[in-house]
């Protein structure tokens, strides 16, 4: 999925001047990295919003058009509103096609209800994670990893090193850790797993 989105190079700058922007219905934001400076920025709130609301775009590169310059961009950081609909603040950082990106990735679990576990045995599916993290190429980059749980029963469960990856995309490790991703419970049995899973 390509998404695109227009911006112009924000000339006021400060609190006073960010405020005034967001009562104009436009959000401020920065884009640094890759060779260039960092590069403030305003852009419509309203079209960013429904943007966002689309899983894809937080694990995806970005079109960003800069007053019709285009450069590609991941989003990195954003700030919202306590409890409104609102975007304060948004970080987008510079892709370089030559260097590999660190960058977390939504899992999407199929066949749930198909494993024996769920479907004979009557367990549970825990959610123990809902995103992995990966380091590739920006040209790599998935915009979800699938998770097929359809030969899982219960007591049965999957380690982040078990997941099938894509061509050209890792698992970021740190250390020794390979935590559990997703497990299949008896019934009454998934807060029990869920606390194994913190502790582990």
């Amino acid at each position: 999925m390509q998404f695109e989105v227009i911006a112009n190079v924000r000339n006021l700058q400060g609190t006073s001047a960010s405020r005034r922007l967001r009562r104009a219905g436009t959000v401020p934001g920065i884009v640094y990295g890759g060779n260039a400076a960092p590069t403030v920025i305003e852009t419509n709130h309203n079209d960013l919003l429904l943007k966002m609301k689309k899983e894809a775009f937080h694990s995806s590169i970005i079109n960003l058009v800069i007053d019709g310059k285009k450069e590609q961009v991941l989003l990195r950081d954003y700030q919202t509103h306590a409890y409104k609909p609102l975007i304060l603040h948004i970080d987008f950082q510079r892709v370089d096609a030559d260097h590999e990106l660190h960058i977390k990735v939504p899992l999407h679990f199929v066949n749930e209800e198909a494993g024996p576990g769920v479907k004979l045995n009557g367990g549970l599916v825990n959610h123990v994670a809902t995103e992995l993290e990966i380091h590739c190429l920006a040209k790599d980059l998935p915009e979800f990893i699938e998770v097929d749980l359809g030969a899982l029963n219960v007591g049965d469960n999957i380690h982040a090193s078990q997941i099938k990856l894509p061509q050209g995309v890792a698992l970021v490790k740190h250390g020794e850790e390979d935590p559990i991703v997703v497990s299949i419970v008896g019934k009454g049995g998934a807060q029990a797993a869920e606390g194994e899973a913190a502790g582990a």
